[in-house]
């Protein structure tokens, strides 16, 4: 699965204004739920569990949350870039303002460490996270992360 199938153009978010990490994994644990008409506890409870193991953060103002669900059928992810960075406890130092959430099926381990890393592999693009925050729309970001994967040396065919 690349990261065309992970992030299909509507379900992009470019504004969410939390006003730290617990408030923003909220957030994205709502709209997550929304989507998937399952409780937003859930979804929550997960993602805190994760962060307890070590922040998510990626470095560069970029936050990777995500985890596995056993009752999710299909994988799930959302981009949100925030009106204001966060502290999110990056290595770095770094508040973050780009999101990048993945929700993914338990019994579908196989394909769990390559959607992580097609993202990460995307993001060694340089110039990528700088058109992220500047592109004008869900799909002008989208757009930007598909042609980063596809400009990566190890994409996946």
């Amino acid at each position: 699965m690349g990261i065309t199938d992970l992030f299909p153009g509507s379900d992009g978010i470019l504004s969410l204004g939390p006003a730290n990490k617990t408030e923003l994994l909220d957030l994205l644990a709502a709209e997550a739920a929304r989507r998937l008409d399952h409780r937003k506890e859930d979804i929550l409870h997960a993602l805190l569990a994760r962060e307890k193991l070590g922040s998510t953060a990626l470095g560069r103002g970029v936050a990777l949350p995500h985890t596995q669900l056993g009752w999710l059928q299909e994988p799930l992810a959302i981009l949100a870039r925030l009106e204001r960075p966060i502290n999110y406890d990056a290595r770095d130092g770094e508040p973050v303002d780009l999101v990048f959430l993945v929700l993914w099926p338990e019994a579908a381990t196989e394909g769990f460490l390559p959607a992580l890393s097609g993202i990460c592999r995307a993001l060694r693009d340089n110039q990528l996270p700088r058109q992220l925050r500047q592109a004008g729309s869900a799909a002008e970001a989208l757009a930007k992360l598909r042609a980063a994967d596809d400009r990566s040396p190890d994409a996946l065919p």
